[in-house]
Order: structure tokens, then C-alpha cells, then sequence
């Protein structure tokens, strides 16, 4: 996107319209930044209330603050937000310009297919590859860190025993069980903060080459011969065939029967997400067992799990809240803001100070979704 040498582009950040969503897609130390670029950078009233962020303090930065929602959006060149936008929003956006967020394109074909047919170009923060050049804008890594967190200090507040083992004039307390199902970004992060608060962790993910994630971080890694899985370029496990479900499924049970704690962080991009932890293995969880489920945004791992609500079944407490990391919302704005400049600074262009959409990077080839009337994916162009 070129602009005339004497426009600075406007880059606008508006409140999200979910009323669950604490996280801005702006801080100001990130402000500081887009300004420093030569950018106009105006915030809506109160943006950042849910993450602890007040009007005062981006003023402080440099940042320009507007009560007027519909001109914000009206009037942006590059609109910059947490998740989509509503169809009476994108009607507001004038064509050509920029929306850059989490779109979930594959949960929401409507959304992108109305933003490219208004002209919109939009940047899908899923898309970021996860090559060593693009990992400062990972997004989605910095999220699902801070989502396998948010998941293990839920579990040990729900669950109705402490995480460490303690040693007391009464008796010793046995250190509590986790299984974690999923070791990716999220996994990890869970795995690790399960650890760190004194509870036995194992868990289990389909890809070999996490093995060894696993036990660096203390926790004994479940072995489930189901022959060939592997994952995916962009670090995913593989989706598994309907014998090798059912093999894995018999091997949690057992592992699900005798774990105090079980988060399930397992995903595959582009699809919704795996059925692991079925009805038949809840039944098998001993009651005051807690099961919280990180994939809930995208179909859930549990099944019957409840999207943003706390089920009890059988004794056992089934967490089903919706977008974690907003439950961490302070830290999770200061890094996506972070990655959403890290992304404006790589292709800003200094003298036309605007964002320059080069098509040949590799980068852009992957991130912009819809662009000039085209939606870009070949799976995307496939979604009905």
C-alpha cells in the first residue's frame, strides 16, 4: 500500500467487538514505535480498558485518542485489531485499506468473503509463517504461551487439592497428577507451569520429535505406538486416521483415569479440532478432576464441551472458557501489540511512510489472505 510522500498513513485501533475480549491490539510502548515510523496512530476511547491500558497513557506516548468509532474505522488506512470485524464494519471500511488481526477465516469464511468482496486487504495473523525471519510476529506462538498458562493456574484453582507435594505434622500431601494432551506452544507452556507449581506431569502429543520438548521440562512423555503421524511445515501435528484415533483415545483412557488434572491443547491448522477426550473417558476421571480444554475456540478437544462456560459431569469440572489469553490480558496486548509492529516495521516503507505489501515476500505471501478483490489461499477460495 503506497501513499503520497506528504500523507503519514493512518493506522486506527478500535475497541473489539467481543464483549468477552480484554486484549487491544495496541500498548503504548508499542505506540511509541509506530510513531517513531512517521505513522498517524489514533486509539478509540478506552480500547485498552481491558487490559489495564488508559487514554492518558497513550497520549503519553504519542498516540492521538477519538471517541468516534464509525470515523476511526471510516477513515483508516490500516486498521489494526484483535480479532474480526462485524459486516456492518466492514461496510464502514473504505477499499484499499488494511485490516490486520486474527480472522479465523476458516471458522468464518463469511467474514473474509465480505471483506474481499468491499476491497479490503486483509492480514490474518494465523497465517505468520513460523520460519526463524517471521517468529518476532508470531502471534499466534505469543497467545497460545500465555493460553497454556492461563490453563494450568485455572486447573489448580478449580481443582479441590493443592498442586505440590507437602510434608506436614499431619501426614504428607501427595503432588497432584496432570496429563497433558498436546505439546505444542500451548502444551508447553502448561507443562511447564504444572511443573513449576509441584505437580506430576505427563503428556502426550502425536508428533515424535516432541518427545524430547517434553522430558527437557520434567514431565514423563506418554508412548503411543500409532505408527506414521509426524506434523505438518507449519509445526502442527498431522491429523491422525480414524484407527489411529481410536488406538489413542484407548491409551488416554487409562492415562485420563488416573490424572487429577488434564489439559488438552491439541490442534490442527485448517481443521477443526480433534474429538480426544470423548464421553467414555470423563466417565473413566475419578470426581474432582478437572479437565480444561485449550482448543474450545476451534470445536474443543472434549466432547460436549460448552464455550465459555464451566460444566460439571459425573464430579468432574469440564473449563471450556473462551480465548485465554485474555484472561491474561495486560501481558497478552504487550506482546501481540508487539508482534503487529514488529510485522508494519519489517515492510514499512520510509519514504511514501506507509506499509508496502511486497506479494514476493514470503512473509506476505503467506499472511495477506485476501487482496485487490482475490482471496489468495487455494483452501480458502475452497470454504463455502
Amino acid at each position: 500500500m503506497q501513499r503520497d510522500r506528504a500523507q503519514e498513513m493512518k493506522i486506527n485501533v478500535t475497541r473489539e467487538v467481543d464483549p468477552d475480549e480484554r486484549r487491544c491490539a495496541m500498548d503504548p510502548a508499542a505506540a511509541q514505535r509506530l510513531i517513531k515510523l512517521g505513522a498517524e496512530l489514533t486509539i478509540e476511547s478506552g480500547a485498552g480498558t481491558g487490559a489495564g491500558l488508559t487514554d492518558d497513557a497513550f497520549e503519553s506516548a504519542g498516540a492521538k485518542i477519538d471517541s468516534n468509532r464509525d470515523r476511526l474505522i471510516r477513515e483508516a488506512d490500516l486498521l489494526l485489531r484483535v480479532g474480526r470485524p462485524t459486516q456492518d464494519e466492514i461496510k464502514q471500511l473504505k477499499p484499499a485499506a488494511v485490516y490486520l488481526a486474527f480472522t479465523d477465516p476458516f471458522n468464518d469464511i463469511s467474514t473474509l468473503k465480505s471483506l474481499n468482496e468491499a476491497n479490503i486487504s486483509v492480514i490474518s495473523m494465523e497465517f505468520i509463517p513460523r520460519t526463524t525471519r517471521a517468529q518476532k510476529m508470531d502471534a499466534l506462538s505469543s497467545q497460545a504461551n500465555l493460553a497454556g498458562y492461563a490453563a494450568a493456574v485455572l486447573a489448580a484453582n478449580h481443582l479441590p487439592r493443592i498442586f505440590p507435594m507437602l510434608m506436614t505434622a499431619a501426614g504428607t500431601l501427595s503432588p497432584a497428577r496432570v496429563f497433558v494432551i498436546g505439546a505444542g506452544v500451548a502444551g508447553l507452556q502448561a507443562i511447564a507451569t504444572a511443573r513449576r507449581l509441584g505437580a506430576v506431569v505427563e503428556a502426550f502429543d502425536t508428533r515424535p520429535t516432541a518427545t524430547e520438548e517434553i522430558k527437557s521440562l520434567g514431565a514423563r512423555s506418554l508412548r503411543i505406538d500409532l505408527g506414521e503421524t509426524g506434523q505438518t511445515e507449519n509445526g502442527y501435528a498431522r491429523a491422525l486416521t480414524e484407527e489411529q484415533m481410536a488406538q489413542q483415545r484407548t491409551a488416554m483412557k487409562r492415562a485420563c483415569a488416573t490424572a487429577d488434572v488434564v489439559i488438552t491443547a491439541a490442534q490442527v491448522f485448517g481443521r477443526k479440532a480433534p474429538v480426544i477426550v470423548t464421553r467414555d473417558i470423563l466417565d473413566a476421571m475419578k470426581p474432582g478432576s478437572v479437565v480444561v480444554d485449550l482448543a474450545v475456540d476451534n470445536g474443543g478437544n472434549v466432547e460436549g464441551v460448552v464455550p465459555g462456560q464451566i460444566e460439571e459431569r459425573g464430579g468432574v469440572k469440564i473449563i471450556g472458557y473462551r480465548s485465554l489469553p485474555g484472561r491474561m490480558a495486560a501481558h497478552a496486548t504487550q506482546v501481540y501489540a508487539s508482534n503487529l509492529v514488529h510485522f508494519i516495521e519489517e515492510f514499512w516503507d520510509q519514504e511514501s511512510k506507509s506499509l508496502k505489501l511486497d506479494l514476493e515476500d514470503e512473509i506476505i505471501d503467506a499472511a495477506l489472505i485476501a487482496h485487490a478483490g482475490e482471496i489468495r489461499h487455494e483452501k480458502l477460495r475452497a470454504l463455502k
